[in-house]
């Protein structure tokens, strides 16, 4: 089994920063893609930006310029660095991961639990 675990949400002010971690553990073989996705109160889910392994990125036209994405593959993470933060940009943020794992053997798509971001005065 495969668990993604997300930390670091929290109330700022707009303007402000947030760093988010998602850490991947089980019985991994590799990670294709890491993501962030959020999802507010009444919409449906984004995504916020997406890294391949190779390191290739992209970003949604909503954060692009203020938010950016990074992973540590000996540590099996993905962060999502958040600049800039606006009222618009509070959600519930995920964590999701392509996982190719060896018990049991395939590949996977994987969800974190979320974690609360919430921009406001």
């Amino acid at each position: 089994q495969v668990q993604l675990v997300e930390s670091g949400g929290g109330l700022v002010q707009p303007g402000g920063s947030l760093r988010l971690s998602c850490a991947a553990s089980g019985s991994i073989v590799s990670i294709n893609t890491m993501a962030w996705y959020r999802q507010a109160p009444g919409m449906e889910r984004e995504l916020v930006a997406r890294i391949i392994s190779g390191g290739s990125t992209n970003y949604a036209d909503s954060v692009r310029g203020r938010f950016a994405i990074s992973r540590d593959n000996a540590k099996n993470t993905v962060y999502l660095q958040m600049e800039s933060l606006k009222p618009e940009d509070t959600a519930v943020y995920y964590c999701n991961a392509i996982v190719a794992s060896r018990t049991p053997v395939r590949v996977a798509n994987y969800w974190g639990q979320g974690t609360q971001v919430t921009v406001s005065s």
